[in-house]
């Protein structure tokens, strides 16, 4: 894998204005992804994930959002400072992004054929039939069944995860993909078609080369396909590192306690129950110059509803952002086990 930095956004700041105030949804956020590997961008739903990625698409609906302040390098260009069609001729060509819901992302009234030869023909000038042709490669290099007749088939026709496959399809039509954005990949679709499409991800990303900014809340999901993780909580990165260094080390409260509430081997034969975290999510438009997470921790202190703490290095590559993580590293190694 390159150590070449393929992407990095520096101090994004998104808000979006509402009739009830400010929503500050993404927070002084600053992360990179090398070429070739896989950035799995983790936490709870509405903690600013799916707005990350939006940002780098330039998708984010202004107004009601604004992208205050920070850049978004890719491959040296700085995509805040292009134009609309300069971006949207990256979204075709080295961005592309498997949106969150494959149930509602595709156009019911088009054959599926007719929705990927559209991409070629929008971004490659390829007349009709050769581009239905290309769309029944990427079918057929998906892994669907049949995909000469699929290709004639509506939406409404494939299941769940066909469906899935069929986005992912779409992204690969990207002829220079350097960077794939899949948001929730495996939402709404059950244990064995999950496994299927993840394989069928690194599969793809191996064969193309292309780096892979996975957007998810599912730890088994992070374990089996990242190289690095970031956190997220209420708009606010909290800690980052290797996925070996977040799993076997973890360190930050929040990260403690996503990975304290999973079902282990040990839990289930000491009959023990699992761990919730307490209290609520905050509501983003209230949010103060404090730590976020400080209502629901249990080593909060005065000053972490004062001010945001600044980054804590553990080790190459792993940080936190925590005022007492001294603390927090002692106790919580012992509650993680």
């Amino acid at each position: 894998m390159s150590e070449e930095t393929l992407l990095s956004m520096e101090n994004i700041n998104v808000h979006f204005n509402t009739r009830r105030g400010v929503v500050k949804a993404v927070r002084d956020l600053s992360l990179y992804i090398n070429k070739g590997e896989t950035l799995a961008l983790v936490g709870e739903s509405g903690c600013g994930k799916s707005v990350t990625a939006h940002t780098i698409n330039q998708l984010i609906p202004m107004p009601p959002g604004v992208i205050e302040s920070g850049s978004v390098i890719f491959q040296g260009r700085d995509l805040l400072q292009c134009t609309q069609r300069e971006v949207q001729d990256l979204r075709g060509t080295q961005i592309s992004m498997i949106f969150q819901e494959p149930m509602t992302s595709l156009n019911p009234v088009f054959k599926i054929g007719d929705q990927l030869a559209d991409v070629f023909m929008a971004h490659q000038d390829m007349k009709k039939k050769e581009a239905l042709a290309k769309a029944v490669e990427l079918l057929k290099l998906v892994k669907i069944p049949s995909p000469e007749k699929r290709a004639y088939d509506y939406p409404h026709q494939l299941s769940g995860g066909m469906r899935q496959r069929v986005m992912i399809a779409m992204a690969l039509a990207s002829p220079d993909s350097g960077l794939m954005i899949a948001d929730e990949p495996t939402t709404a679709l059950d244990v064995t078609i999950q496994a299927q499409i993840l394989d069928l991800l690194n599969d793809l990303k191996d064969k193309v080369n292309m780096s892979l900014l996975l957007i998810t809340h599912d730890m088994g999901v992070v374990a089996e396909m990242a190289d690095r993780v970031v956190v997220m909580y209420a708009g606010r990165k909290v800690e980052e590192g290797t996925v070996y260094q977040i799993f076997d080390n973890p360190s930050h409260p929040y990260t403690l306690g996503l990975l304290n509430s999973l079902p282990s081997n040990d839990k289930y034969k000491n009959s023990t129950r699992l761990e919730a975290i307490p209290g609520n999510v905050p509501d983003l438009l209230s949010l103060g110059e404090g730590c976020p997470f400080a209502n629901r921790c249990n080593w909060s202190s005065d000053v972490c509803n004062k001010s945001f703490p600044g980054k804590t290095e553990l080790a190459e590559g792993h940080s936190i952002w925590c005022h007492n993580a001294t603390k927090v590293i002692a106790e919580g190694t012992k509650t993680n086990g």
